[in-house]
């Protein structure tokens, strides 16, 4: 049997001083690459409320747009039949748009494949730029993030997760391996 550890990583303050620091580094990538007239999209959930954080730091004037990529995943199939879905909302045009993607935690890199298998299905972005508040270790395909909040060392079998909306807190789940049965 393996015993779950949970620790606060950072509270609600942490965070959004982490997201505010984000926003400045996406204001200059943007601008260093001529990327205009930008439409952020978060990944549910945890990728929505950083999302809607940086869309009100940069005054951006679209509403942010929401994906659910429940459908998209690649293990779809496994997760069960009752998986909770809810609708994705663009209520934007995605063709020939610079578009910010963001995601709370990239880890395999899935979850992007995934958006972005999403966000072609409403059109063809000029380009996708991605923003991930944590990047660990993990990956199981060529994701690159373009703006990062952290990256703390973790071991593979460790898990982070942001809860929230209010107040946000980033919890590391930690597996004690001294108590797992052989």
């Amino acid at each position: 049997m393996t015993d779950i550890e949970s620790t606060l990583f950072m509270d609600h303050d942490a965070i959004l001083d982490l997201v505010d620091g984000m926003a400045d580094v996406l204001q200059k990538h943007l601008t260093a690459r001529a990327l205009d007239n930008p439409a952020i999209i978060g990944i549910h959930t945890g990728g929505t409320w950083v999302a809607q954080r940086l869309q009100a730091l940069l005054d951006v004037s679209e509403p942010t747009g929401l994906l659910d990529i429940s459908f998209y995943r690649d293990d779809f199939t496994q997760i069960g039949v009752n998986p909770q879905v809810r609708p994705s909302q663009i209520a934007f045009d995605v063709d020939d748009r610079n578009i910010v993607l963001v995601d709370d935690v990239l880890h395999t890199g899935r979850t992007i494949r995934a958006a972005m298998n999403e966000i072609f299905d409403y059109g063809r972005p000029a380009t996708i730029t991605l923003v991930t508040l944590i990047e660990r270790s993990g990956r199981e395909l060529p994701i690159q993030p373009d703006v990062i909040g952290l990256s703390p060392p973790m071991a593979l079998d460790d898990h982070i997760k942001l809860n929230g909306p209010e107040p946000l807190s980033l919890e590391i789940m930690h597996s004690d391996r001294a108590n797992t049965a052989s």
